[in-house]
């Protein structure tokens, strides 16, 4: 049997966007805690694609998905994720996970891009 090792891609810093379907995830979800419920989908979604347990939520995120009120989440969101090292020498983790909001005038043909860092 070939051996399967493990990607090592929780070391490298890296910028990546990604299309999240909510709407799918809102299913059967009381409306009073829809909202929450999307932030939370976010953040495990940021966890699994990037490995890492640390998860920064930018504040224009998170008012994007509360601007229709705590019941009508968008369908939709493109986000991007940018895993980045931790400055502080004390953290548990030495990587965490940016994710900030990415205005787009329609989700067509979207694809996961990796963008280049500045």
């Amino acid at each position: 049997m070939a051996k399967t090792t493990k990607k090592g891609s929780s070391k490298e810093p890296v910028t990546r966007d990604y299309t999240i379907h909510l709407h799918k995830h809102m299913q059967k979800i009381s409306f009073k805690k829809r909202a929450p419920r999307a932030i939370r989908v976010v953040r495990q979604y940021a966890e699994k694609v990037m490995s890492t347990k640390d998860i920064r939520i930018d504040t224009k995120l998170n008012k994007f998905l509360w601007s229709n009120g705590i019941r009508n989440v968008p369908r939709r969101v493109r986000v991007r994720f940018s895993r980045k090292r931790n400055e502080d020498e004390d953290a548990k983790e030495k990587m965490y996970t940016l994710v900030q909001h990415v205005p787009v005038e329609s989700f067509k043909n979207l694809q996961t891009e990796t963008v280049r860092d500045e």
